[in-house]
């Protein structure tokens, strides 16, 4: 029975499914966003988010526990030294995966998995975003009513204000 167990054993054992996922933390780790299958994905979330949340706290106890899982000098040092700066205000939810269709091969639904702080694209059309809203009632905002009446309020003031013009231009001269 496989009562409680609900991770993906992605079609291996236990030790061939461990080394996959602290290989593709290391590749992750070292080029910031890889190409993989939706599935390795998403067990590569539950298996890398923990290891990068543990170094926001740089000891030497957190150093050596992340070395026991992935092995890799260089990528304990970009872990630790650089990405560890990155996410240190982040409360979680540090990798993202984006979809990007079906291999042609086997139909195998394809994605990136990136980290969320690398994206620089992605960053600036957050920013962008945020800044434009669009109103989707539709009744009229206040400010929309405003903006109705101020061009009629507005037309009467410009004829008024022409002849008065007229009548001063030809004393100004």
């Amino acid at each position: 029975m496989r009562h409680n167990k609900k991770f993906n054993h992605l079609g291996r054992k236990k030790g061939h499914r461990d080394a996959m996922l602290a290989n593709m933390t290391i590749s992750l780790i070292q080029h910031k966003r890889i190409f993989t299958t939706l599935p390795k994905a998403k067990a590569l979330r539950v298996y890398a988010e923990p290891l990068i949340n543990r170094a926001k706290d740089d000891s030497t106890a957190n150093r050596r526990l992340v070395f026991s899982y992935l092995q890799n000098k260089e990528a304990i040092k970009e872990l630790f030294n650089e990405i560890s700066q990155k996410i240190a205000n982040r409360p979680g939810g540090y990798l993202r995966i984006l979809k990007t269709g079906f291999r042609k091969g086997d139909g195998a639904e394809t994605c990136f998995i990136e980290l969320v702080d690398y994206n620089e694209n992605m960053l600036a059309a957050g920013k962008e975003k945020k800044q434009s809203r669009t109103r989707r009632s539709r009744r009229k905002s206040a400010a929309e009513k405003a903006e109705a009446a101020a061009p009629a309020t507005e037309e009467v003031k410009a004829e008024e204000a022409a002849p008065a013009a007229a009548e001063e231009a030809p004393k100004a001269e």
